[in-house]
């Protein structure tokens, strides 16, 4: 199987949460990357067109640097479609698993379901559609070393109250309950090319693939519990 090469665009819908709690469990990080104060994101996608045609994800990032760069960390990132969780690894490091998710629509509520975990986000909008424009990066491992990943994403906002269910040993334990979030329509994600630190803010243009399948981890057994 061979994944498309960056960058990729993404459009179709997500619920999208920062939550605190359950760190410890689900955050692990590759050495050269430090930790940031702040808040989890969570995201939950059903992407109608991509590369690698449809998908459905859910991504959770931590707040990191490496060097002077800000970003996203992701620590967990699962997805329905073999093709997307090769590309994500080759590409940019994500450390992506497969998993049975489905995606339920109920007039203004939206939830994913991950059937081997018994876990569920949902979200329901409950506020005026507002434009939404958020520049970002990912800061990950590639089996070639750390790379950080020039992001963005647009389309429609509309707040939302989610709500988080798992059971008591899953490791996303901790973020159970409500939180915050929006519901984003019409959501445009770009990944664009994976670029390799140079000094504390200067980057490059890396390989547009890693030499060899491997996570954002130089230890798989670090990777969150599942």
């Amino acid at each position: 199987m061979v994944a498309p090469v960056a960058p990729w665009t993404l459009t179709g819908e997500a619920l999208v949460g920062l939550v605190r709690g359950g760190r410890s469990l689900v955050h692990r990080l590759p050495p050269e990357v430090r930790p940031l104060p702040g808040p989890t994101l969570v995201m939950a996608a059903a992407y109608e067109d991509s590369p690698v045609g449809p998908y459905i994800e859910l991504v959770v990032g931590r707040p990191a640097r490496l060097g002077l760069r800000v970003g996203w960390c992701m620590t967990v990132l699962v997805c329905d479609s073999p093709a997307s969780r090769m590309g994500g690894i080759l590409n940019w490091g994500f450390p992506e698993e497969l998993g049975s998710l489905t995606w339920e629509i109920d007039g203004d509520r939206r939830q994913l379901r991950w059937a081997e975990r018994d876990l569920s986000l949902t979200g329901e909008a409950r506020s005026l559609r507002l434009p939404v424009t958020m520049p970002g990066r990912a800061i990950q491992r590639r089996s070639d070393g750390p790379v950080v990943v020039p992001a963005s994403l647009r389309g429609r906002a509309r707040f939302a109250r989610l709500d988080l269910a798992c059971p008591d040993a899953d490791p996303m334990a901790g973020f159970r309950g409500r939180h915050l979030g929006c519901h984003i329509a019409g959501v445009r994600v770009v990944l664009r090319p994976a670029r390799h630190p140079s000094g504390l803010v200067a980057s490059f243009l890396a390989p547009l693939r890693a030499p060899g399948p491997a996570l954002s981890f130089s230890d798989p057994g670090r990777l969150a519990q599942r």
